[in-house]
């Protein structure tokens, strides 16, 4: 058995962050476990037909946290990375129009556009009435029927969960009102009006895929973390982790950043905090290269359409240069649905590669029709889940086991967000 002082379940951005930071301030007693042969997590990037493939779908840095990009900056310069503009749209309405809708309802047709306003006006929230606790009706009582109806309802059954009313409302009270004279201004003045949502402004790196930076990152420490290392038993009682293939290792603090329900087992939890991990849910996405042209200035686009199997597209020529073809995500219930044939995109031609640079990146030796299903791409935000995991983190922290990021935590965290955090934490156990 091999122990350490901080024992780190998962080389994702969270582990890395965590790891590296503990090293800036002067910590080197911890050890990194991955089950996958590289690290990076969801972030992960492959060489796809001349090109880099973020296999977790559209992950970018975002630039609303100043101390996360310093901190990122010391492992892939700046002067690497691309700033862009956010242009996402949405295909709804028979047309491809900005992101978010609301703001962009003017470049509808006027009849469409009147529809829009009057929905909004009739919006629970502009009209003072109680605010739903169900998803659904939320949603409507949010944003208008007409909104919910033709974009955020259907948009979020295909990304998250065929029952949304499984789902909370707690994770979107976030989401500004839907003004109706915000919306107006913009449909006579043709601009966007309201707030702009996150990744308005993003970095993506100039020659690689998203997983560069956390490729650099895991070498900044690469004695110290240890690849194909599956965790599969915690042990609570002593803060030991025994792996797949039988190895044991033991932390005076365990820091876990991947799926609590990845675990085949945990002793020394209480029954009432091992149901509540069982309960908690997430979803499968598989993220499928296309090689066509898709003509179009977005970076990704929704589409909320239910008679489409997938709900976005990242375009990846419009934020990686000289690539070609775009990304499919497909949540993996609706390609059971539909049937693998039915992922694609119709009436797109070939696009003519003559002439294109290759962008550098690590190649895999993946071919053009290459595909990823990630079995834990999105943590589910369900009705009881805050509770759930409010205790369970109680419990474990008092045996000082921490989760960390998208998955200890089990929120729908950016990368920027779980950074952020992890180096948070790194500060506060140095002090405990």
């Amino acid at each position: 058995m091999e122990k350490v002082k901080y024992l780190i379940l998962g080389a994702g951005p969270s582990g890395l962050t965590l790891a590296n930071r503990l090293k800036e301030l002067g910590e080197t007693d911890f050890l990194l476990l991955e089950k996958e042969e590289e690290a990076g997590g969801l972030c992960r990037s492959v060489m796809v037909d001349g090109s880099p493939f973020d296999i977790g779908g559209g992950h970018f840095l975002d630039v609303r946290r100043p101390q996360v990009n310093e901190f990122l900056f010391q492992f892939m310069p700046e002067e690497e990375w691309q700033l862009f503009t956010r242009d996402s749209r949405i295909w709804v309405d028979g047309a491809e129009i900005g992101h978010p809708l609301e703001a962009n309802i003017w470049q509808l047709d006027l009849q469409e556009q009147v529809a829009y306003l009057t929905s909004i006006a009739k919006a629970g929230c502009n009209l003072d009435q109680p605010m739903p606790t169900r998803f659904v009706k939320w949603m409507v009582w949010k944003l208008g029927q007409r909104i919910a109806d033709h974009y955020m309802l259907p948009y979020n059954q295909k990304m998250f969960a065929d029952e949304l009313d499984e789902l909370g409302t707690y994770w979107l009270e976030k989401l500004p009102d839907v003004s109706f004279e915000e919306t107006l201004l913009s449909c006579l003045t043709h601009k966007p009006y309201g707030t702009q949502p996150g990744h308005a402004a993003f970095y993506y790196p100039k020659k690689f895929g998203y997983g560069e930076v956390w490729i650099r990152m895991s070498g900044e420490i690469s004695s110290r973390v240890l690849y194909g290392m599956e965790a599969s038993v915690l042990n609570c009682e002593n803060r030991s982790v025994k792996t797949k293939t039988g190895e044991v290792f033991e932390g005076e603090y365990v820091i876990t950043t991947v799926p609590w329900r990845s675990f085949e087992q945990i002793v020394g939890m209480p029954e009432e905090i091992r149901d509540l991990v069982s309960e908690i849910k997430s979803s499968a996405v598989e993220v499928r290269y296309v090689p066509k042209h898709l003509s179009t200035a977005a970076q990704w686009i929704y589409e909320p359409d239910l008679q489409v199997p997938w709900h976005r597209i990242l375009v990846r020529h419009n934020f990686c240069p000289g690539s070609r073809g775009y990304w499919l995500e497909t949540r993996k219930e609706r390609i059971e649905m539909f049937g693998d044939a039915a992922i694609n995109l119709p009436g797109i031609t070939d696009h003519d590669a003559h002439g294109m640079g290759t962008a550098c990146a690590r190649n895999n030796g993946n071919g053009a029709d290459f595909r990823y299903l990630n079995e834990y791409a999105y943590p589910l935000n369900t009705i009881g889940k805050p509770e759930a995991m409010r205790k369970l983190l109680a419990f474990c922290k008092s045996r000082q086991i921490y989760g960390l990021g998208r998955w200890g935590e089990h929120c729908h965290y950016n990368s920027d967000v779980v950074v952020d955090l992890a180096m948070q934490l790194a500060s506060q156990l140095m002090i405990v």
